[in-house]
């Protein structure tokens, strides 16, 4: 399939899941108790889907919109990789050049032998975040640049590790990279990053450390509740120092992708696709006890969905917690953002990857069935979201297409199954072997207007969620029927 063919696919799909991405994404976010969801889809340098849900300030009940702006912390380090293989491009560094051609202050320290490309791949074994890191619960204020260099070159744990003995993230690690931008360029992080990446691609919601000046346009980060009873409560915006490259950034979902296409091969407005392969190599494959815990790039990481090689970084700061992938190949890019500690952001944006995959294996696998290829079915008069005691199930119309899905689970395609239509009102579940009802029949209840209110799936009955808060409490016997 060409690249422009590919695309096309992808576009189709997405626009098959249609207001179903946004819905199954506002249940995930009420489900995990996460105030806010921004999210947003891209093919290429085209955002084709994105929205925005929940709360941006929790404490004052602001609705989160798009463009309200997030802490985006370690895809700092994707900017950050970004701009050195820039300079390198320019032929104003090499990536095995030592840190001590530019930072005079690592001079005659184990640091200053360390490589720009060991520090970009975390195989320098430089201290994670310095043995006093409190400034993440904001004990502190995050650390200056006397004290990085303090930290990475202390006789006392600077160097955790020997060089390239194991794969060792270290924040430490990419703020010394961040001093390489500045010592080279002359100027601070925030400034380059402006100037290589988000001014030429117009990013005008992203920047490299939080803005004062923009402060009513930050959504507000968030605790965990620490059970049931705990309310969550606002994290206090702070600076990051000298960690800027490390985790200072701000961004929108939509910036997100628009950034992550710059990524995709074929796409040269930021580095070349010489450059992009460099970072988006294996680097490292990181096993602990003998079982595969991760692969990174540099400054990036690489996971795997299903039949995709995908890069991007995820980003974990004091109330914020985000995700973004990118198929260099394909094309695709996904970016979730979310305002809480724990929000569920790798989860979702793991989840979006395999909807829209669904929905590219529904275009072209043959039906389950050929009772949907009758003309005339609006599949569309079958979908919904329905609850019982044991949880949602969603009957949900992709394109000609109608599949029984499980919302709540982490992977909701994990145990999808097809559905053919017998009758205006009666679905078969496709037969095929499954723990569930295979081959069983579901039969849609509607109100007056038409729209489906109750469905019996596999003999068990779920309601409009809605309706199943009212009768659930006559199910536990609290009122009489």
């Amino acid at each position: 399939m060409s690249d422009s063919s590919s695309r096309t696919a992808l576009r189709t799909a997405i626009e098959r899941l249609g207001d179903y991405l946004g819905s199954w994404v506002e249940l995930q976010r009420v489900r995990t108790r996460c105030p806010g969801i921004q999210w947003a889809i891209a093919v290429g340098d085209e955002t084709v889907a994105s929205g925005a849900s929940g709360l941006a300030d929790a404490t004052t009940a602001t609705p989160l919109t798009e463009h309200h702006l997030f802490r985006i912390a370690s895809h700092s380090k994707w900017f950050a990789a970004t701009m050195i293989m820039q300079l390198f491009e320019h032929g104003r560094l090499r990536l095995d050049d030592r840190v001590d051609q530019y930072l005079a202050a690592t001079s005659s320290t184990d640091v200053g032998a360390l490589t720009i490309r060991e520090l970009l791949g975390h195989q320098a074994g430089v201290i994670r975040d310095g043995q006093d890191c409190n400034y993440w619960q904001l004990v502190r204020p995050f650390p200056d640049v006397a004290e990085i260099y303090a930290m990475a070159t202390s006789d006392d744990g600077g160097l955790t590790f020997a060089t390239n003995e194991f794969f060792k993230y270290s924040n430490i690690g990419l703020s010394l990279i961040g001093q390489v931008i500045e010592a080279v360029t002359g100027r601070s992080f925030a400034e380059a990053l402006a100037a290589t990446i988000t001014e030429p691609l117009g990013l005008a919601a992203t920047g490299g450390e939080f803005a004062e000046a923009r402060r009513s346009e930050f959504a507000t980060g968030h605790t965990k509740p620490l059970d049931a009873d705990d309310p969550i409560r606002a994290i206090p915006h702070v600076s990051t120092g000298a960690m800027a490259a490390a985790t200072g950034c701000y961004s929108t979902a939509c910036d997100m992708v628009r950034f992550g296409a710059a990524h995709v091969l074929g796409d040269e407005r930021l580095l070349t696709d010489r450059s992009k392969r460099i970072i988006q190599r294996d680097e490292s494959v990181v096993v602990v006890r003998d079982e595969e815990q991760g692969r990174y790039g540099l400054g990036v990481e690489i996971h795997r969905i299903g039949t995709r090689r995908l890069i991007g970084h995820s980003g974990g700061f004091p109330g914020f917690i985000s995700r973004t992938f990118v198929d260099p190949a394909e094309g695709l890019v996904v970016s979730v953002l979310t305002n809480a500690v724990e929000g569920p952001a790798h989860e979702t944006a793991v989840a979006i990857v395999k909807l829209i995959d669904l929905a590219l294996q529904l275009s072209t696998a043959p039906a389950a069935t050929t009772d949907l290829a009758r003309e005339g079915i609006d599949t569309g008069r079958y979908a919904g979201r329905f609850l019982s005691l044991w949880g949602y199930q969603d009957i949900v119309a992709i394109g000609d297409r109608l599949v029984l899905l499980w919302p709540g689970a982490a992977d909701p395609t994990s145990m999808y199954a097809e559905l053919s239509v017998i009758d205006d009102d009666t679905l078969r579940i496709a037969r095929e072997p499954g723990f569930a009802s295979a081959g069983e029949v579901v039969r849609i209840h509607r109100d007056g207007s038409g729209r489906p209110v109750r469905a019996d799936i596999g003999g068990m009955t779920f309601w409009e969620p809605e309706r199943f808060r009212t009768v659930r409490p006559t199910l536990l016997g609290e009122e009489d029927p």
